[in-house]
């Protein structure tokens, strides 16, 4: 069973890089979910993908998982894109503007 160490990416009501989440180990499902015939809820006999760790650094995630002997991969971060963009707001509304501002 493969572990992934991860950093979750923030709700989509957040605004703002104020709440950094902190890195977490969650594991890979061995086997697909099934259905009840009878309620229609899904099921798994997999009690792994219930278990999410939470830890401060990358590292103290990666040293968990060696400490334990479990198979990891961790995956980075996708680079933040609305600190790479240096529009603002009222940038729609400057009279220097190019092109028309329509509604």
């Amino acid at each position: 069973m493969t572990a992934r160490i991860f950093r979750p990416a923030p709700s989509a009501t957040q605004s703002g890089p104020g709440s950094v989440k902190p890195w977490r180990l969650a594991f890979d499902p061995e086997s697909p979910r099934s259905i009840d015939p009878l309620m229609g809820w899904t099921s798994s006999g997999d009690m792994r993908q219930q278990i999410r760790l939470n830890f401060a650094t990358k590292e103290e995630a990666i040293a968990y998982a060696e400490r334990n002997g479990l198979a990891y991969r961790v995956e980075e971060p996708k680079p933040d894109l609305a600190a790479r963009r240096g529009a603002s707001y009222s940038d729609n509304f400057k009279t220097s503007r190019i092109g028309l501002w329509t509604h």
